[in-house]
């Protein structure tokens, strides 16, 4: 496939990868990108990432084929409602976002007059280290990417979006939204909070200076993610917080369960916790690597 112009909202990690991955395989002709600052289109400009900056989403999605919202959620109705004025009824848009619940609703509001254009998607891909420079053009190779197409979406503009993240070496899926919610405030939303939530509570400590200039390499392991982009996270939370405050209370339940096993010097039920896990793990998780979103 070839896409003539695409216009980029959100030139980041992600947005950037994207852009990276459709120019190696030559399935690009024009990006256009619009950023939150002009530093990042310069150095957009300068990394090759994007071929024109714009300022205004309008600018950007004009005579565009395909239009990629790569933003923070709660950023994406305002967006939704300047490209409903102008964009053509030959524009894809699609966008990139965690929640899908939430994206749905939004472009039905947001984007009425080109709702069946819009095609819900979730590179499940990431990187501790947020913005264009970070971003790479193998970012999504073998990675899942869900699309979330609802009943009115026109099926040509889903198979498009499919066929542009297949040029990144992506394995595309469809997937109910509410489904991919659940799916994704379990694996992914929920250990990012708990990273974060563990990072914040020992940073609060007086020796915090010592534990972390002790930690070992199982402290660095888990707690990369605390060093995701912070605001990308707040919007997730709040943006799938139905699913997320399930999973969360759930999982504080469990939490319990060990306090108590520890105040009753219970070994037996720590084994049988920490024996499931490792199984559950090592058989569901075998050969799999890589971050997400």
């Amino acid at each position: 496939m070839t896409i003539d112009r695409l216009a980029l909202i959100g030139v980041g990690l992600i947005g950037g990868s994207l852009a990276r991955g459709l120019k190696r395989s030559g399935a690009v002709g024009q990006v256009v990108g619009v950023a939150r600052t002009r530093e990042t289109l310069r150095k957009a400009l300068e990394l090759g990432v994007i071929d024109r900056a714009e300022d205004r989403v309008e600018a950007a999605a004009a005579a565009a084929d395909i239009v990629v919202i790569a933003t923070p959620m709660q950023t994406i109705p305002l967006i939704l409602d300047s490209l409903d004025a102008c964009i053509g009824r030959h524009t894809v848009v699609t966008d990139v976002g965690s929640a899908k619940g939430y994206v749905v609703k939004a472009v039905e509001t947001h984007l009425p007059r080109n709702r069946d254009r819009f095609v819900p998607g979730h590179p499940i891909a990431g990187r501790e280290h947020a913005g264009v420079e970070a971003s790479t053009a193998d970012l999504f190779e073998k990675k899942s990417v869900i699309l979330t197409p609802c009943e009115y979406t026109d099926p040509e503009a889903t198979e498009l979006v499919a066929a542009m993240w297949r040029e990144t070496g992506a394995n595309v899926e469809n997937m109910d939204a509410r489904i991919h919610d659940q799916v994704l405030a379990a694996t992914s939303h929920l250990p990012h909070v708990v990273a974060y939530a563990l990072v914040d509570f020992l940073a609060r400590q007086s020796e915090a200076d010592m534990l972390f200039r002790l930690a070992a390499g199982g402290f660095y392991d888990f707690t990369r993610i605390a060093s995701s982009d912070p605001v990308m996270w707040r919007d997730i939370c709040l943006t799938n917080d139905e699913a997320l405050l399930a999973v969360l209370q759930g999982y504080r339940g469990t939490i319990d369960q060990l306090i108590d096993a520890v105040k009753r010097s219970d070994g037996d039920a720590l084994r049988e916790c920490f024996e499931r896990s490792k199984r559950s793990r090592d058989a569901g998780l075998e050969g799999k690597a890589g971050g997400s979103r």
